[in-house]
């Protein structure tokens, strides 16, 4: 009789609650190896800001590698410990040298502290719209293919402005459009990750640090545009 008499009940919350406990660590995780991104980056910046001229010359070279640890060097290193956390690093790192020309500009007109305040308006949103995703009884999962295919045509858009329209007013529509996707991208992640939907805390901290990247990029292009008096 003994194994009718079972409490399935407190198995099942048990496992419910150990599930969760799961959950938050692999979170917390995730969102200390953002921030560790974030400082990395940080230290790209600091590092090569004296040489910007130089980075502004090997500006394509530059992004190709970053491009080339976005989509190989990371996937390389995937469930490899250590190797992954080393190539997180390196390509944050990157990402930060290749931010030094517009922080350069910026600095350059005299108006440096329009970076810290870019940071913080990103950070607050960046924050809020976390919360959100957690908090949300939604279901953001099926956005992935839309948000993709945007995200496909912000990038046709912004080459075709860049090298034949050169038109400033695209500039601007195309910055806010980069701007509202990876919001709702950050939205779209975070609740991903919520749900198990990452195998390393590594992969999930890339994810929110691309969304935190370009939104931190395109606020403080549209600070910088609004912000010259000229």
């Amino acid at each position: 009789m003994a194994l009718y008499d079972r409490d399935y009940t407190t198995t099942s919350t048990q496992s419910t609650s150990a599930q969760e406990e799961s959950t938050v660590a692999f979170m917390k995780t995730t969102y200390q190896l953002l921030a560790a991104s974030m400082i990395a980056a940080a230290a790209g910046a600091y590092v090569t800001m004296p040489y910007a001229e130089t980075v502004m010359h090997y500006k394509w070279l530059i992004f190709g590698f970053e491009l080339f640890m976005l989509f190989i060097g990371l996937g390389m290193t995937r469930n490899k410990p250590g190797l992954n956390i080393a190539a997180l690093f390196v390509f944050t790192f990157v990402t930060g040298i290749s931010l030094v020309p517009l922080l350069a500009n910026i600095i350059g007109m005299g108006n440096g502290a329009m970076i810290g305040n870019a940071f913080l308006m990103t950070s607050v949103l960046f924050g809020s719209l976390s919360l959100f995703a957690i908090n949300s009884k939604s279901d953001f999962s099926s956005w992935g293919k839309p948000l993709f295919i945007t995200l496909i045509v912000v990038i046709i858009a912004s080459l075709i402005n860049m090298f034949i329209l050169h038109n400033p007013i695209m500039h601007v529509i195309i910055t806010a459009g980069i701007l509202l996707l990876f919001g709702i991208f950050t939205i779209y992640d975070t609740q991903n990750i919520a749900n198990g939907a990452y195998e390393s805390p590594v992969d999930a901290a890339v994810s929110l640090y691309l969304d935190f990247l370009n939104m931190f990029t395109a606020i403080l292009q549209l600070l910088g545009i609004f912000g010259d008096d000229d």
